[in-house]
Order: structure tokens, then C-alpha cells, then sequence
């Protein structure tokens, strides 16, 4: 019973942390990459309305925040619990799961879609796992 706890504890903070790095970097990405003149992205309403504006370039931070979050959160669920592998794809998958309604919500072009679901959650879950089974080898 404390195993399958300390399991939930670390997936909830991988979760937590994972998420929060996901929104710090959605929040800084208009800083480093500035939307498109006219493009509303204050409210759902207007990123969908603007979304046909915007360019390869920016995308890169949803991008970003995407597989930064998850591989945190990722390497955090890891860290923190018994069977490392498992706990980082479940946290991928949860993801995953978000990633999903954001391309059924948002009308991203069909590329980006693509490339953030294929590449954004389960390999950087690996990665992250691939890390932490490197440091702990080393350790």
C-alpha cells in the first residue's frame, strides 16, 4: 500500500511540475517570439481566430513547452518512484491525453499537430527515463 502511494505522490508531482514548466514557458514564449500583428492570443476565442496568422517560427514554444513539461514531469515521476520506465509513460501519457485536446480544440496547421504528438510526449518520457537510468549508473 505505501509502494502504490508513494507511486500516486510521484506522478501527481511530476504532474504538478511538469505543468508548471509547460505554462512558464507557454507564458514566456510571446516574450521571445512575439505573435503575428493582430493576433489575439488572450482568450481561446482569439488564438483559434489567429492561429491562420502565425508562422513555422511560432510554434516553436508550444513546441517546447510541451516536451519540457513532460520530460520534467517525466523525470521527476521517475526519480521519485520504484519502477522508473512505468511512472514516466504514464506521465507521458497524461501528456499525451492533453496534447490530443488541444488539436481537437485548436486548428493548428496539420504538421505541427503531428510533430508536437509523435514527438513531444512518449520519446521525451524515454528521455527522460534514459537519463535517469545514465545517472543513476553513474552514481
Amino acid at each position: 500500500m505505501k509502494k502504490i502511494l508513494w507511486g500516486l505522490l510521484a506522478v501527481f508531482t511530476g504532474l504538478l511540475c511538469g505543468s508548471m514548466i509547460n505554462m512558464g514557458i507557454v507564458l514566456w514564449g510571446p516574450k521571445l517570439i512575439p505573435p503575428p500583428p493582430g493576433a489575439d492570443v488572450s482568450s481561446i476565442e482569439g488564438l483559434k481566430a489567429s492561429l491562420p496568422l502565425f508562422e513555422a517560427r511560432h510554434f516553436i514554444m508550444p513546441f517546447l513547452a510541451h516536451a519540457m513539461g513532460t520530460f520534467s514531469g517525466a523525470l521527476i515521476a521517475a526519480l521519485f518512484s520504484g519502477p522508473a520506465l512505468r511512472r514516466a509513460m504514464l506521465l507521458s501519457l497524461v501528456f499525451f491525453a492533453g496534447g490530443l485536446m488541444n488539436v481537437r480544440m485548436l486548428p493548428a496547421p496539420l504538421w505541427f499537430n503531428i510533430t508536437d504528438l509523435v514527438l513531444a510526449y512518449f520519446p521525451m518520457g524515454f528521455a527522460a527515463f534514459l537519463l535517469l537510468k545514465k545517472l543513476r549508473k553513474h552514481s
